[in-house]
């Protein structure tokens, strides 16, 4: 299938293993794993740096295998899960970082489009979300405030 905006095809990136079993050469336990991950949440880090670095420092290579649930089961556990998306503050980091780039370069057309595209990116997820119950309903995204996510 193409992509929305770029009319190109092609294949997603890397893949995960078939097998959804732990290797044996892991040195950690279930227990431990969480805890390593309780600490690294309330550090301040996202799930995705969570997961990057139990990967590449700590040798873990899927928590999903290692514990049966996956890093924001965790933290939703453990009431440490973020109340927005991480997907949609990386949109809105996003937006904010193109809307700044624009007040100083206003002649910028590539970027006044991919202003827009991200926009559109982040209605339609939000859209998502309040279906899922992830987000309240009357949640709207304010593009004036959303330069407070670039900093």
């Amino acid at each position: 299938m193409a992509r929305m905006h770029s009319r190109k095809k092609g294949k997603h990136g890397s893949k995960k293993p078939v097998k959804k079993t732990a290797p044996s050469w892991i040195r950690y336990k279930a227990k431990e794993a969480e805890l390593l991950i309780t600490k690294l949440a309330k550090e301040g880090r996202s799930t995705s740096q969570i997961g990057t670095l139990l990967r590449d420092v700590y040798g873990i290579p899927s928590v999903l295998a290692l514990c049966g649930k996956s890093i924001s089961a965790i933290l939703k556990e453990k009431n440490l899960a973020q109340d927005t998306p991480e997907d949609l503050v990386a949109l809105f980091k996003k937006y904010a970082a193109v809307r700044k780039h624009l007040e100083s370069n206003r002649h910028d057309e590539t970027a006044a489009r991919g202003l827009l595209l991200t926009e559109s990116k982040i209605n339609r997820l939000t859209k998502y979300y309040k279906r899922a119950g992830r987000i309240p309903e009357e949640w709207k995204f304010d593009t004036e405030r959303a330069g407070f996510f670039g900093e």
